[in-house]
């Protein structure tokens, strides 16, 4: 009886599973294969608990393994140290104007001594200051790029290596703000460099690493994705640089924190593909986005350092309207201005006279879609590209007019004279200011002849030696009336030091004294 049992149920037993893998197999597997395929819109999940043992065991790297990058780019990042010496500075006390402006300065009684450099523009110390941040080797024998904030306003700059507990004192080659580019070299040889990638070749999505000194930390290498290309935020033109900011960064969420900037963004082979130099975060530590100067506008600013000292820039010769302006305007003030919200590409709204636009035909009106066959959708893309070139070379201008497309070829880009001369480093420049001339009606309202405008102070002999404030109107320097950025150039190259004399006139009537210094010891510490 008990046998009998035994062979009933174990035929039960073997029927119910045969009848199970059959049902299981003509309708519920085929459905189960098909869920996701199909549109359906659940999800496929599983509990993200770990379980030694089940691990892939085939020895095959993950898709995503960035050793052989990091191996690659880590030797040529370096730290990069800054000390800023406790320096002297005229704080530029002022005198009450007892007369009116025009006496004062054109009066025959205006060479008094209140105004014959006997101000009281007396001096006080602000406190020396170090910071740190990271920079690339470009070249065995010492070079070294980073950005213009890194080093900006550095007396001393140390350059530590990776692994190797040397530190070299580094001399500033060259300083770019308005792309926040710098060179600076060190004397040694036989240095491990990275090589220059492609940054027009860098996608959305890609993946990028960035290799760098972030919060004093030894080196350190994050990953990420890139999540977008030309990206315009405003960071270079708070700087206050004589010629307009370039911005077309490449943004990652690849993790980027204070002392990163100057490192490296390198794409999977190793490749240098950009410079970190800023990071989107209402804190100051990183938020989920960093910014990196695409290497393809970071080469030709640096050749144009190591070869001039300064960058040869080339100009279109144009205005337009920036992309934040046009969304904040109507419909109708648009028409009324003649611009179009939907414009693909750059929108001419002037044309300068001695320009290279001019030269090759474009209006106002025209709308800028191609550089050389690149396509160009917004501004932020025009910049760059124009960036990559110097005065005197040529590209071609592909353009809309009337709806119609349009080329001009062999177009000989300019400096911001309107030639193509060598621009070389001037006083000027080494002052660190957008200085301006006051236009006649301007002047007619203040009742002075002229003066020149300082609208912002970069990097410079302003920011390093005085408190001087943008909004500052320079009426004299010495004993010289000045009215224009050219009559100032020659003042200055003719003195090794001087006194700048002027007022705020946004603010009061006062008149204000800065002493500076232009001679050999300014050009060291510069």
């Amino acid at each position: 009886m008990k046998f009998k049992q035994i062979v009933t149920i174990v035929l039960i037993s073997i029927v119910t599973a045969s009848a199970s893998i059959f049902v299981y197999s003509k309708y519920i597997q085929p459905r189960q294969a098909g869920i996701f395929q199909n549109g359906s819109t659940d999800i496929p999940v599983n509990y993200a608990r770990y379980m030694p043992g089940t691990e892939h065991s085939s020895g095959a790297l993950p898709p995503s393994d960035f050793t052989a990058a990091a191996k690659t780019a880590v030797p040529g990042v370096v730290h990069i140290k800054t000390k800023i010496n406790p320096r002297q500075v005229t704080n530029g006390n002022n005198l009450q104007r007892k007369r009116s402006i025009l006496q004062d300065l054109f009066g025959d009684d205006f060479f008094g001594d209140e105004f014959n450099g006997n101000g009281d523009g007396r001096r006080y110390y602000i406190p020396g200051q170090m910071a740190s941040g990271s920079g690339v080797l470009i070249s065995d024998d010492g070079y070294i790029v980073t950005n213009n904030h890194v080093i900006d306003d550095a007396d001393e700059i140390a350059v530590s290596l990776p692994n190797s507990g040397k530190t070299y004192k580094a001399k500033l080659i060259g300083a770019d703000p308005s792309t926040d580019l710098a060179v600076i070299k060190i004397d040694a040889s036989g240095l491990p460099y990275l090589l220059y990638g492609n940054s027009d070749n860098v996608e959305i999505g890609q993946w990028v690493l960035a290799v760098g000194y972030p919060l004093n930390l030894d080196a350190t290498v994050t990953a990420g994705i890139v999540s977008a290309k030309s990206r315009t935020i405003g960071i270079n033109k708070s700087r206050g640089s004589r010629n307009s900011a370039i911005e077309s960064f490449i943004q990652t969420d690849a993790a980027v924190n204070q002392g990163n900037s100057g490192g490296a963004l390198v794409n999977t082979n190793g490749e240098l593909v950009g410079i970190n130099s800023a990071i989107a975060s209402p804190t100051g530590s990183y938020a989920g986005y960093s910014y990196a100067i695409p290497v393809n506008l970071v080469k030709k600013v640096v050749n144009d350092l190591m070869k001039y000292g300064n960058v040869q820039r080339a100009y279109l010769g144009i205005s337009y309207m920036p992309s934040s302006v046009i969304a904040s305007l109507t419909d109708d003030q648009l028409k009324e201005l003649g611009v179009r919200r939907d414009a693909p590409g750059v929108q001419v709204t002037e044309v300068v006279e001695n320009g290279s636009a001019k030269s090759a035909g474009l209006k106002t009106g025209d709308i800028i879609t191609k550089i050389n066959g690149v396509p160009i959708p917004g501004a932020s893309q025009m910049t760059e590209q124009i960036a990559r070139y110097k005065p005197g070379d040529k590209i071609t201008i592909t353009y809309l007019r009337n709806n119609k497309e349009m080329t001009a070829d062999n177009v000989v880009l300019r400096n911001l004279s309107g030639n193509t001369d060598v621009v070389k480093t001037t006083m000027i420049d080494r002052l660190g200011a957008d200085l301006s001339a006051l236009d006649k009606d301007d002047a007619r309202r203040l009742g002075i002849r002229g003066g020149v405008w300082v609208s912002a102070i970069g990097n410079g002999i302003l920011k390093k030696q005085t408190s001087m404030a943008p909004g500052f109107l320079i009426i004299k320097a010495g004993d010289q009336a000045v009215t224009t950025p050219d009559d100032l150039a020659r003042i200055l190259d003719k003195k090794s030091s001087i006194q700048l004399i002027g007022l705020y006139p946004e603010k009061s009537t006062n008149i204000y004294y800065y002493n500076i210094q232009t001679g050999s010891a300014a050009r060291e510490s510069f």
